[in-house]
């Protein structure tokens, strides 16, 4: 990916650009990624300004996005985790509301959960949601360009972060995903999906995506294993879709 162009001083998330001091608990970096300029153009006012964060950041909100159906998808990754969560896990991309919180809950002692953001105001808002739990750590990173060595993690969670992402970016995001999972872990995307054709959701969300969200649709057109790296070599690929198709899940074992 390229580098961003620094914002205007008129920019309404310019005093995110300099880089502030990271978060308690947050790894750091000589060098961290610029903020992509999709995200400052099409989301800087849900993701990168402080006043969204305060709005979005409630878990009613998270839920009403998701037409009431943010704990059914919550629970339906902590389940594919399983239990008590063993191994390391990393989550691509902060989430409003607790799904982080829940998942390290759900930790082993022995465990490690890693979450990863290129918006130093995302990594400050989890920061206090984790507050509590000693064995998660924050890293400014670019979803398309990961830092950790290959075959790293044992689970790999990418939560709703895929549509909000163009094309090429989001290919590089499934194949960091990927390349950082070991052989025989599993990376787990749970995103929007082409609703049925008698699910009247699909009239409903086509609009509101198409005006909010211009990266959407391709979930609606395209497979998520469209975007997998060509020749990789995978075990297993289960996908599943609920509420009258509008969500898929799908759990790509390396």
């Amino acid at each position: 990916m390229e580098k961003a162009s620094a914002a205007g001083a008129s920019s309404p998330y310019a005093a995110l650009e300099n880089n502030p001091a990271p978060a308690m608990g947050t790894q750091t970096s000589e060098a961290y990624p610029d903020v992509p300029e999709y995200l400052k153009e099409t989301y800087w006012w849900a993701y990168l300004h402080p006043t969204g964060v305060r709005v979005f950041e409630r878990q009613w909100v998270v839920n009403l996005i998701l037409w009431g159906n943010f704990a059914r998808l919550r629970d339906d990754v902590l389940d594919t985790l399983g239990q008590s969560i063993s191994g390391r896990v990393l989550q691509v991309a902060c989430v409003y509301g607790d799904f982080s919180p829940s998942v390290a809950a759900r930790l082993a002692p022995d465990s490690r959960f890693d979450i990863i953001d290129v918006a130093q105001v995302q990594l400050d808002n989890v920061a206090k949601k984790i507050k509590d739990h000693g064995n998660v750590t924050l890293h400014r990173q670019d979803s398309s360009m990961l830092e950790f060595p290959d075959g790293t993690f044992d689970h790999v969670v990418v939560f709703f972060l895929l549509h909000e992402q163009p094309l090429e970016v989001r290919q590089k995001t499934v194949a960091e995903a990927m390349r950082v999972v070991k052989p025989g872990g599993r990376v787990i995307f749970t995103d929007y999906h082409r609703p049925d054709l008698f699910n009247p959701f699909r009239y409903v969300m086509a609009p509101i995506l198409i005006t909010l969200e211009p990266f959407a649709m391709d979930m609606w057109n395209n497979e998520i294993t469209d975007w997998l790296p060509k020749g990789m070599p995978l075990q297993k690929v289960h996908k599943e879709v609920s509420f009258g198709g509008l969500y898929q899940k799908v759990v790509i074992t390396r």
